[in-house]
């Protein structure tokens, strides 16, 4: 769950990072009370890539920013428009850096990445340096020091870096946070000023941890309120959902086995229209029925794949509740089924009754899939 910049940038503040000081700009403010310019007009929007879709402007003056924000106001990022702006002084900087905490399955919990060249085309730069630290507490100033030698050789900027990063660590385990990412750490032009500035921040949090966390459970709040009605109900039941370019709706329950589908459907040449994992509730119609409304409701998905595996949940169950859920479905898109776990001898003869059919192996229920969807284009 990503939270806006002036919100990751508020985070930042807390923990003692410096951010510069900025504006937020609302709709229908006429005059914000903007300190000095030159500022950069910033759409505050929960997608990547900004800057390169003019989500970024320089503005010299009132009227200047008056214009930017009547222009990024009614602009989409992503499918996303921007409800608030933030207007940041615009800054003289010597160097752009990058700096970011994540977590990392491979490392068993965080790792730090750093590079010596951050900003808006970072990924034409050579790869960051990683330092795997695994749970919170074994973060070691020396060890991140030791990757750092090699790639940045002002050991001012490096004593800094590995005591943000402490902090940015410390901050991740104590917030929830999956991410909190610096991208550009600046050193600025001013000789008086050694301090790193954290021009711009992303923090994801952890959406699980919402019920030990007021601030993600008031942020999943506000994405309820956004949502559109049917992915409410979705994320309502729990539902874990990422939309994705393709034209195959994903409904499977778990994530692993939902990255596994997503792959097998690649693997034939198709392309997964999103991730949704409907494991909260999954023999229950009320799990399928909002997840069946949002993909038919879906202009780019052509084709449905259901692909659900269970050990402690009984696949007649499963079966009844699609059968249930289909039998309100008005749309015509095409269903592909794959059911397998306990009971699963007992799927058939209940799909048999509304016309549907079990695929034995999700190779054959990905193929078949990718296959329809191909007929449609």
């Amino acid at each position: 769950m990503m939270i806006l910049e002036h919100e990751a940038k508020a985070l930042l503040r807390t923990v003692g990072v410096a951010v510069p000081d900025g504006t937020l700009i609302k709709p229908g403010l006429r005059a914000p009370k903007v300190r000095e310019y030159p500022v950069a007009v910033k759409a505050q929007v929960r997608s990547g890539g900004r800057g390169k879709q003019g989500g970024v402007i320089r503005a010299n003056n009132a009227r200047e920013l008056h214009a930017a924000a009547k222009k990024l106001f009614a602009t989409e990022f992503n499918g996303e428009k921007p409800t608030v702006l933030l207007a940041d002084p615009w800054l003289a900087i010597e160097r752009e850096l990058y700096l970011s905490v994540t977590v990392d399955s491979a490392a068993g919990g965080y790792v730090v990445l750093y590079a010596p060249r951050g900003g808006v085309n970072i990924e034409d730069g050579p790869p960051p340096v990683r330092y795997a630290i695994g749970p919170a507490w074994k973060f070691r100033a020396h060890e991140l020091r030791a990757h750092l030698e090699p790639v940045e050789t002002d050991y001012r900027i490096r004593e800094r870096v590995i005591s943000l990063a402490q902090r940015l660590v410390e901050t991740a385990a104590a917030r929830d946070c999956h991410t909190i990412e610096i991208n550009p750490l600046a050193k600025l032009a001013d000789a008086d000023n050694p301090e790193l500035l954290a021009l711009d921040g992303k923090v994801v949090y952890d959406e699980w941890a919402h019920y030990r966390n007021a601030d993600i459970e008031a942020q999943r709040q506000g994405e309820l309120k956004r949502a559109h009605k049917l992915l409410r109900a979705s994320m309502e039941m729990g539902h874990m959902y990422v939309k994705l370019d393709g034209d195959i709706g994903l409904i499977s329950g778990g994530a692993g086995m939902t990255m596994g589908a997503m792959d097998m459907i690649h693997g034939y040449g198709g392309k997964p229209g999103c991730f949704l994992d409907v494991s909260p509730g999954p023999a229950s119609p009320r799990g399928y029925k909002p997840a069946f409304a949002l993909l038919d409701g879906d202009p780019d998905v052509k084709v449905i794949l259901v692909s659900v595996f269970g050990g402690g949940t009984q696949m007649n169950r499963v079966a009844r509740a699609l059968k249930e859920t289909m039998a309100t479905r008005k749309s015509k898109k095409p269903v592909v089924f794959r059911l397998d776990g306990t009971y699963v001898a007992e799927v058939p003869a209940i799909f048999e009754t509304f016309g549907a059919h079990n695929h034995a192996t999700l190779e054959t229920a990905a193929r078949e899939a990718v296959k329809l969807a191909k007929r449609t284009k």
